[in-house]
C-alpha cells in the first residue's frame, strides 16, 4: 500500500508552505526613499573608500538607494522604488506635481517598477558627484535658514505613493535625515507632523527612519521624532511613550547601507489566525518565520514574437488519457494506491474469474473521495487557529522536543481590539511563573492539526541595537513515533585539563556581542550568482577575483588571537588517553541480491535448468509478474515454466 502522504497530498500548490519563498516573492514591495537635502547633509568630507575624493551624506544616501535598486532588479523585479528629496529649492517641472507636491520637496525618481534605465541614470548622478563635489549642491540647492515642515514631507510622500503604488503592495518610506530637531520650539508643526503621519499610516504606509549622527554629535530622537513616529508602529518595541528603539540611529554614515539591507525585505506574517484562550474568548495573532532559506529567483519562459519577447503564462491542466479531453479540477477524486492481492495456495491459474493485480471493493465502502472530503480528513474539520489547552512547567520542555523550525507569534490588534493587552498580560504572567503553554494549532487550511509548546520570550534590547521582541515561540511537538530511542552507550569524557585548555581559545573566538546577524553574512553562492546577473543586467564587466566572500573565516586574525592557545590545547589533547582510544565497530551484513534478469531465466528454461535457481530468485521473478509465490520449489519451477510458455 502506498504511504499516506502519497494519496492525501492534494492541492499543495494552492496553499503556501510556512517556509515557502514564493509567499514572499508573490507580494510586491514599494519603497520610497525620502532623503534630506539640508546643508548639513551636503557638507563635504573625505571619502573613506576612495582616496582624494570628497563625499557627503546626501551622496552616500543616494548611493545606498542605488545599491538597493540594483539588488531588487534581481530579487524583486516587480517591486517599485522612488526617491523624494526634501529641504531643496528645486521644484518639480512635470505637469500635475505643482499642486500636489509641497514646496521644498522634489521628486527625483518617480515611483515605479524598478528598471535598468532609471538605475543607470542614478548611477551616472552618483559617479558625476564623485568627480564633481559641487554637482549635488548645484543640481539640488539646499534651503538656507529654514526647513520644510515634516508634515508637508509626509503629505508629499502620501501623494506619490497614492498615485503610483499598487493597492495590494507592502508600502514603506525610508526617511533619511541627520537633523534631530527640525522645528525647535514649534508645537504646532509637531502636531501637524503627527496628524499627517496618521493619514499616511491609515493608507497602509509604514515609515522606517534612518537617523544619521556622529560620535561627537549623536542623533537624539527624543527632541522631535519620538513624539511624531510613536504612531508608526514603533510603540510595539518601546515600553515607555516618547522613546524610540536605539537600533534606528546610525552613528556612522558608512553603516547606512548595512542598515538598509536589514530593512530591505519587509517582515510579512506567514499566517494571521485567531487564538482561543477559552470559550468565547478569542484574540488575534500573527505568525512570523524566523528561519527562511533565501534561494535563487525562479526562471520564466519567454515567447519570441519577432520584434519583442514576452513572458509566457503557465497554467496546470488535467487531461483524461482515454478521452484526451481537459478535466475540471473539481471533478478529480482521490484514493489509495492498492497493490497485488494475496496469494491463494488452493488456486491454480484462475481466481474465481478475477484478474491478478486487482481487488474488489466491498459493498458499502467508498474507494474514492473528492478534494473537500480529503481536506476534512486531514484537518479534522477544524478551522485555522490556535486553542489553548493548558500550562506546564518550563523544565518539562525537553531539548529533543524541538524537531522542526518554530514560529514566532505576535498579537494582531487589527483583528480583535484588546489582543495586545491580553497577549502581553499572559506573556508577563507566564514569564513570572516560569511556565509554558500547550496549544492545538492549525496554521493553514490544508494542514494537519498539531500540538505545540508555547515558549514565552521577554523583550530584550542590547547595546549594539539587537532587539528581541516580546512574544511566544510556537514549537511543534513530535508524536510518539517521530522520535526513535537512541542507543545508550557510555562515551569518553574529556578531562578537566582538556576542557580548560579548549575554553581558553574558544573565548578568544566568540562572536561579537554574542549575536549572529544573518543579514550581515549572505549566502556566498547566491551572492556570487546575483553579482554576475547584476553585471549582465547593467552591461558591466564582472571580475570574479573582486568578489568578496564575507563568510570566509579570518584566519590571520584567528591565529593572532588564539594561535598559541590552540597549540597548547593540542599538546594537552595528545596526552589524554581518552582522545587516543579507537572504538572497534562491527560491520553490517549486506542483504543478498535476489534479482535475476528475465533473459537469463528464459535461457535456463530453454536449457531445462530452471531447478538450479534458488527459491528466493524464483519467488522474486514470480512476484514481479504478479504470480503466486507459495508452494514448494517444484511448484515454483512449474509456475515459472507455464508463464514463460504463455509469453513466448
Amino acid at each position: 500500500m502506498a504511504p499516506f502522504d502519497d494519496w492525501n497530498n492534494i492541492d499543495e500548490e494552492e496553499e503556501e508552505e510556512l517556509q515557502d519563498a514564493s509567499y514572499f516573492e508573490g507580494k510586491r514591495d514599494v519603497i520610497l526613499f525620502c532623503i534630506d537635502c539640508s546643508p548639513s547633509m551636503q557638507e563635504l568630507k573625505e571619502d573613506p573608500v576612495y582616496e582624494g575624493v570628497q563625499t557627503s551624506r546626501l551622496l552616500t544616501s543616494l548611493e545606498a538607494a542605488m545599491q538597493i535598486q540594483k539588488k531588487k532588479v534581481l530579487v524583486g523585479p516587480n517591486d517599485c522604488v522612488g526617491i523624494l528629496l526634501f529641504n531643496t529649492t528645486r521644484t518639480n517641472e512635470e505637469a500635475g506635481y505643482a499642486s500636489e507636491i509641497k514646496k521644498g520637496c522634489f521628486v527625483y525618481q518617480q515611483l515605479g517598477q524598478v528598471n535598468a534605465p532609471k538605475i543607470q541614470e542614478l548611477i551616472q548622478l552618483v559617479e558625476g558627484a564623485r568627480e564633481d563635489s559641487d554637482l549635488l549642491k548645484s543640481e539640488y540647492p539646499p534651503l538656507e535658514g529654514k526647513r520644510v515642515p515634516i508634515g508637508d514631507v509626509f503629505t508629499s510622500c502620501n501623494w506619490v505613493i497614492r498615485d503610483n503604488a499598487p493597492k495590494t503592495a507592502t508600502k514603506r518610506v525610508f526617511l533619511i535625515t541627520d537633523n534631530d530637531d527640525p522645528h525647535p520650539g514649534t508645537k504646532q508643526l509637531l502636531t501637524s507632523a503627527r496628524t499627517t503621519l496618521v493619514d499616511l499610516i491609515e493608507s497602509g504606509v509604514q515609515v522606517e527612519p534612518f537617523f544619521i549622527g556622529t560620535e561627537d554629535r549623536p542623533f537624539d530622537p527624543t527632541k522631535f521624532y519620538s513624539s511624531v513616529l510613536i504612531n508608526s508602529g514603533f510603540d510595539d518595541e518601546a515600553e515607555d511613550e516618547g522613546t524610540l528603539p536605539e537600533s534606528i540611529s546610525i552613528t556612522r554614515i558608512n553603516d547606512l547601507l548595512a542598515q538598509m539591507r536589514i530593512h530591505e525585505v519587509p517582515k510579512r506574517a506567514i499566517f494571521n489566525i485567531t487564538f482561543e484562550l477559552a470559550n468565547d474568548f478569542v484574540i488575534g495573532v500573527k505568525g512570523y518565520g524566523l528561519v527562511t532559506e533565501q534561494k535563487k529567483g525562479s526562471y520564466k519562459y519567454f515567447v519570441d514574437l519577432g520584434d519583442r519577447m514576452e513572458v509566457a503564462e503557465s497554467r496546470t491542466v488535467y487531461i483524461d488519457e482515454e478521452q484526451q479531453a481537459e478535466v475540471e479540477k473539481s471533478q478529480l477524486v482521490y484514493g489509495m494506491e492498492l497493490g497485488a492481492p494475496p496469494a491463494n495456495e488452493n488456486s491454480d491459474d484462475e481466481m474465481d474469474g478475477a484478474e491478478y493485480g486487482t481487488r474488489v471493493v466491498p459493498y458499502g465502502q467508498r474507494p474514492f473521495y473528492d478534494a473537500e472530503e480529503v481536506r476534512s480528513f486531514r484537518t479534522l474539520e477544524l478551522e485555522p487557529g490556535l486553542k489553548l489547552l493548558g500550562f506546564k512547567d518550563r523544565n518539562e520542555l525537553a531539548f529533543e522536543d524541538n524537531v522542526k523550525h518554530s514560529t514566532f507569534i505576535y498579537p494582531d490588534e487589527q483583528k480583535y481590539a484588546g489582543s495586545r493587552r491580553t497577549f502581553t498580560a499572559m506573556l508577563k504572567v507566564m514569564l513570572e511563573k516560569d511556565k509554558i503553554g500547550l496549544v492545538r494549532a492549525l496554521l493553514r487550511k490544508n494542514a494537519a492539526p498539531v500540538f505545540c509548546a508555547m515558549l514565552p520570550q521577554a523583550e530584550k534590547v542590547e547595546e549594539g541595537g539587537w532587539n528581541e521582541p516580546g512574544g511566544f515561540h510556537l514549537i511543534p511537538l513530535p508524536f510518539a513515533d517521530d522520535i526513535r530511542a537512541a542507543p545508550i552507550e557510555e562515551g569518553f569524557r574529556a578531562s578537566d585539563d582538556v576542557k580548560n585548555a579548549a575554553r581558553a581559545w574558544i573565548d578568544k573566538l566568540c562572536v561579537k556581542n554574542g549575536a549572529y546577524p544573518p543579514d550581515t553574512y549572505p549566502n556566498p553562492a547566491l551572492a556570487f550568482h546575483n553579482a554576475q546577473l547584476q553585471a549582465s543586467a547593467f552591461r558591466e564587466e564582472f571580475d570574479p577575483e573582486s568578489f568578496e566572500d564575507v563568510t570566509l573565516p579570518k584566519y590571520d586574525m584567528m591565529h593572532k588571537r588564539a594561535g598559541e592557545l590552540i597549540k597548547e590545547w593540542k599538546k594537552v589533547l595528545f596526552k589524554d588517553d581518552a582522545a587516543n582510544t579507537i572504538i572497534a565497530t562491527a560491520g553490517t551484513k549486506r542483504k543478498a541480491d535476489v534479482s535475476v534478469d528475465e533473459a537469463e531465466i528464459r535461457s535456463k528454461y530453454e536449457d531445462g535448468t530452471l531447478n538450479k535457481l534458488r527459491n528466493d530468485q524464483l519467488k522474486e521473478f514470480l512476484k514481479n509478474k504478479s504470480q503466486p509465490v507459495s508452494g514448494k520449489k517444484a511448484d515454483l519451477v512449474e509456475r515459472v515454466a507455464d508463464w514463460l510458455t504463455s509469453h513466448s
